[in-house]
């Protein structure tokens, strides 16, 4: 039994930068290290879509635009995530993309919350839409009625 134990702690994996044991997702993400290049790039890369996210949200085809772009990302992640694994050595100093896509998945979290508050906006001005609508229906069903009660 204790064996097994021993085998077990042993198959965690050890994180290259910090020697942490990784047995979460905190202690994966305090082993990255958050200051190589392509880090920061990709950091910079969430902080504009959020600014476009809330630029966009009174042009409807710009946001349509910028939320199929990170739909597309986020449908893409997969392929980036093994072709990162092939050629992380040109462009990072640790390994990060594992054969399960964890780390892609936990950097592609802020492209989901963008466009769920998309969906979320889209979902507010059809609604708003519906409700113009609907009222100057009702404000032209009643003058049509007081139109034939007067003749």
């Amino acid at each position: 039994m204790t064996d097994q134990k021993v085998k077990n702690v042993t198959s965690i994996p050890i994180d290259g930068f910090s020697n942490l044991r990784i047995t979460s997702i905190w202690t994966f993400l305090m082993s990255v290290q958050w200051s190589e290049p392509w880090l920061i790039g990709l950091l910079t890369f969430h902080v504009v879509c959020v600014f476009l996210t809330v630029v966009t949200c009174r042009y409807y085809r710009a946001q349509i635009c910028h939320f199929l772009l990170m739909v597309g990302l986020v449908y893409s992640a997969e392929y980036l995530n093994e072709l990162a694994a092939m050629n992380w050595r040109s462009f990072s100093n640790f390994q990060y993309f594992d054969s399960k896509g964890m780390f892609i998945s936990l950097l592609l979290i802020p492209l989901l919350l963008n466009t769920v508050i998309i969906v979320c906006s889209t979902i507010r001005r059809q609604y708003y839409r519906f409700k113009k609508i609907y009222s100057s229906s009702l404000k032209m069903s009643l003058i049509r009625q007081n139109r034939l009660k007067t003749f």
